[in-house]
Order: C-alpha cells, then structure tokens, then sequence
C-alpha cells in the first residue's frame, strides 16, 4: 500500500474536525487552526513518507534478502543435521549388528576350541592309558621273571646258607637232609600263602 500525500491529508481530516473543547481545557497542541501545527503536521507527514520511502525501496529489501538467506541456510542446516542423523542412526544399527555377528562368531569359534581340546584330552588319555597299561604288564612281567630267577636260586640260596650254618653248629651236613628240610619249609610257607 502507497501513502501518497493526498491520502495522509484525508486520513488527517478527522483530526481537523476534533472538538473545540480540546483548545478550551488546555491543549493548545490540538488547535488546528494554528499555521504552526499545520507545517509541523506536514512536515512530520513528509519526513514519514521519505523515512517510509528510504525503507521500503532499500533497507526492507536488504533486512528481507538476510532474513531468507538466513531461513536458507537454518534450513540447509536442518536438512544437514536429518541426514548426519539418519547415516548416524545407520551406522549405530550397521556397528550393532557387526558387533552382534563378532559375538556368534567368538561364541563358535570359543565352542570350536572347546571340542577340539576335549577330543584332544580324551586322545592323550587314552595314549596315556594305553602306554600306562603297556608299562604296567612290561613291569609285572619283569617282576614275575625276577620272582622265578630268584624262586629257582632261593632254594640254591637257601640250600648254601643252611649247609654253611649246620657245618658251623654241627660241623658236618647232609646235603640231601639240607635239600629236603628246604623242600619241605618251603611247601610248608606256600601252603599257608594260599
């Protein structure tokens, strides 16, 4: 809308045709009639259509241009910070199901190992079991082997000491009574072993 001087004339008419009871309670600054009011009036009407003039043809339109590009950019920056957020929200879902598949492949690879280190044990027991048997009848064959060699020369032994000892007591021996007295002890000791 353009305030042409015509226009601020008429609009100001009314102000023109207050009451004169204004003037006669003291308000000197409403008597129109003054030719000082009305250069004042005008003058005030002129400055305000240059100031109105001033501003609409060129500070409005800067203020305007700023306030959009401004209202751009807020919005380039919105649009910026929707999409960080959706490649943020993407990453953070893309982050927990690699964190997800790390977790069951740890969990196949730990169960894996677990298996594999039984099945190990449980070969090494049975080659420990095995060596250990092998050891245990290679020890009770040697033992029973010593027990007849020293079986078959105890009755020698035996035979010797005895024949050594009944010369120092007696002074002479029978080896056949010295024999047979072993043979003898020794069927004796047997029996009482079973």
């Amino acid at each position: 809308m353009r305030l042409t001087p015509r226009f601020l004339l008429s609009a100001a008419a009314p102000l023109a045709a207050l009451p004169g009871r204004a003037v006669a309670e003291g308000m000197p600054q409403l008597h129109f009639k003054d030719p000082l009011l009305q250069g004042q009036v005008v003058w005030g009407a002129l400055i305000f259509i240059i100031f109105y003039l001033l501003l609409s043809r060129s500070a409005l339109p800067r203020v305007a241009s700023v306030l959009k590009a401004r209202e751009t950019r807020i919005q380039s920056d919105l649009d910026l910070a929707r999409r960080a957020r959706k490649d943020a929200d993407q990453a953070q879902k893309e982050l927990f199901e690699a964190r997800e598949k790390a977790s069951e492949d740890a969990n196949a690879t730990i169960q894996n190992i677990r298996e594999t280190t039984k099945e190990t044990i449980r070969v090494q027991a049975e080659e420990t079991a095995a060596r250990l048997e092998a050891e245990i009848k290679n020890a009770e064959s040697q033992i029973a082997l010593s027990r007849n060699n020293a079986l078959s020369s105890i009755n020698e032994i035996a035979s010797s000491t005895a024949m050594t000892l009944a010369e120092r007591l007696v002074g002479t021996a029978d080896q056949q009574a010295v024999t047979a007295a072993i043979e003898h002890a020794r069927a004796a000791g047997a029996d009482h072993v079973s």
